[in-house]
């Protein structure tokens, strides 16, 4: 099988602790990464979770995610829905869904 290199930058002590655990392992950390690889292509998805630290959450950055929505539903015309619209609107993505099934 031809083979490709994949070269990135990495924080040097994150390189060396990544090394120490691949050893440990008793693999290389080719080895390693071609297994995550292998795994994302097999799952088609990253074989484990990414989170937000719930740390990170603010109110500004809560403000800002607020207000690009509000701008959105404004570009699209839904800035005025009422509380009944939105159910209806959800009723009926429902009813679609459940036809499709």
């Amino acid at each position: 099988m031809e083979q490709s290199i994949f070269s990135f930058s990495i924080d040097k002590d994150l390189k060396k602790q990544f090394d120490s655990l691949c050893e440990d392992f008793g693999m290389t950390p080719t080895t390693a990464f071609n297994i995550f690889v292998k795994a994302v292509i097999r799952e088609r998805k990253i074989p484990f979770e990414i989170v937000a630290s719930q740390e990170n959450i603010t109110r500004d950055g809560t403000m800002k995610v607020f207000e690009a929505l509000r701008e959105e539903a404004k570009n699209n015309g839904l800035q005025n829905m009422t509380l009944e619209d939105i159910n209806g609107e959800i009723a009926l993505s429902r009813s679609e869904r459940e036809e499709s099934l």
